[in-house]
């Protein structure tokens, strides 16, 4: 038997088709366009991401027979499609974007931020799916008429993809999934009315909210590839990678370098809050109970890469960068604070911006390459500093995946910033891997977390070398983090 694994990430969706043995069997990716209509705007067209699931799942499922579906996405981005016909009125508003800064801002100086954090275990930020409705509410009318009638309904990523799996049939999101909008009460496990009231949100327009793994659906074939299939495992793409990384005991952690980074640490039965970093549901059981997380998430360290490659054409490729950093023995006084769209855990500056410091006529590529590097390790270090420090969480090792894992200069770099050896499995793509388990896990394919553990397999461990901790470079790393922050307000 094998799951079929949708992850619909933030610039394209991979599909893997996963066997018993925990093996990738086949996998098949479509990029999807990214839309910036202005400074700081992040759009996606729902769409364009469907069209890239059904192309990269016919793709995954060529010779392939699967028996469930599972879904990962994307988290926190806003969705609005038509309840019955599932047209999407206008683009989804994307996790990265920071239009509602000034409305965060305004939240909080009417004394709302101690009570949502309270509820939600999140910050007021940009970066939540609430903000970004209330924004649709206030700016976009003709939509919002139709959230509030009842023909259009919202939700995440997630929502949406099931929806279109289902004809039409579902409209449905898991805990972990909810638990990243705002409007989820944390503790009481659902929808929060008094949350709901503060956003605007309605709250018959919200999806229904099921556990993480089990049935909750079937595919309908006239919409998806002729299949006929149950739809068993739903998470958020955080979520799912600490599950497909088998973190059930409580302070296993791991950290996915995508888009961004997101270091993740299962806190069990208990949400554990912190000021500066965010508590989560880590997934829910099919009982209802739930599992928690407490999570660091920063916004911009593949991007960043990313931009080196499109933005400033230093490398041809993402893989370029490993080589070309190693060229150089250090950044060289080189500092790169990749604030390209604000800074997330454990600071929280929607205002901060990009920053280079230390260029001097010696500077190269090859230096900025490593900087870049250097700074993903940073910036991974500040949020397992404050889960150390302030939350009381050890982090004796760091399981690691995610497209970046792969550079072994950014698995050294890393471990010797913590202090810990940094583990890596063979199958970095666990983010899909995930949500095949939690498929698999709600059909029968694995009848236990032991099973799932008995797949992982390690590529390589990493151990610190001695004395780079602290040598100097992390704390010329804070200052120029300090410099970086509040640039737009300061303008």
């Amino acid at each position: 038997m094998s799951v079929l694994a949708v992850d619909a990430g933030t610039t394209g969706v991979a599909a893997l088709v996963v066997g018993e043995d925990g093996r990738v069997l086949s996998r098949g990716y479509q990029e999807f366009p990214q839309h910036f209509p202005r400074p700081g705007w992040v759009e996606h067209e729902p769409e364009e991401i469907w069209v890239s699931v059904l192309q990269a799942c016919r793709v995954a499922l060529r010779d392939q027979r699967v028996t469930a579906v599972g879904v990962t996405n994307q988290r926190e981005t806003a969705v609005v499609w038509a309840r019955e016909r599932l047209s999407a009125p206008r683009r989804a508003i994307v996790w990265q974007d920071r239009r509602t800064t000034q409305l965060c801002d305004q939240l909080k100086s009417d004394g709302h931020e101690a009570r949502v954090a309270e509820l939600t275990g999140l910050r007021l930020d940009p970066y939540f799916t609430a903000t970004k409705l209330r924004w649709l509410a206030e700016n976009d009318a003709a939509t919002w008429a139709g959230v509030t009638d009842g023909s259009l309904v919202v939700g995440t990523v997630d929502a949406y993809v099931v929806a279109r799996l289902t004809g039409g049939g579902r409209h449905v999101t898991d805990a972990s999934n909810a638990s990243r909008t705002l409007l989820y009460d944390l503790r009481k496990g659902g929808w929060s009315d008094e949350l709901c009231e503060l956003f605007g949100v309605p709250r018959s327009a919200l999806p229904e909210i099921v556990p993480s793994y089990g049935e909750i659906g079937r595919t309908d074939p006239d919409a998806f590839l002729g299949l006929d299939l149950p739809i068993a495992g739903i998470a958020g793409d955080q979520q799912a990678a600490l599950f497909g990384q088998g973190c059930y005991e409580v302070g296993r952690s791991k950290c996915t370098y995508g888009t961004g980074s997101f270091v993740l640490v299962n806190t069990g039965s208990a949400p554990v809050l912190s000021d500066r970093l965010l508590t989560t549901v880590a997934w829910m059981e099919p009982d209802g109970s739930l599992v928690y997380a407490l999570e660091g998430s920063v916004f911009v360290t593949g991007s960043a890469v990313q931009w080196l490659r499109d933005g400033l054409q230093l490398i041809g490729s993402a893989a370029e960068i490993e080589a070309l950093a190693r060229s150089v023995p250090d950044s060289g006084g080189v500092v790169f604070v990749p604030a390209l769209t604000g800074l997330g855990a454990p600071h929280w500056d929607p205002d901060a911006r990009g920053t280079v410091l230390g260029i001097t006529r010696g500077t190269t590529r090859a230096h900025l390459a490593r900087a870049t590097l250097d700074a993903i390790a940073f910036e991974v270090r500040d949020v397992v500093d404050a889960m150390t420090s302030e939350a009381g969480c050890e982090v004796p090792q760091l399981q690691v995946d995610g497209g970046a894992s792969a550079n072994d200069l950014l698995c050294q770099l890393q471990a010797d910033q913590l202090g810990v050896p940094v583990q890596r499995p063979e199958v970095l793509e666990t983010t899909a891997l995930g949500a095949a388990f939690l498929a698999g896990l709600g059909t029968g394919v694995w009848s236990s977390r032991q099973e799932l553990i008995d797949t992982w397999r390690l590529d390589r461990r990493f151990e610190p070398a001695d004395g780079v901790r602290d040598d100097g470079t992390y704390p010329r790393w804070t200052r120029a983090v300090e410099r970086a922050k509040g640039w737009e307000q300061e303008l």
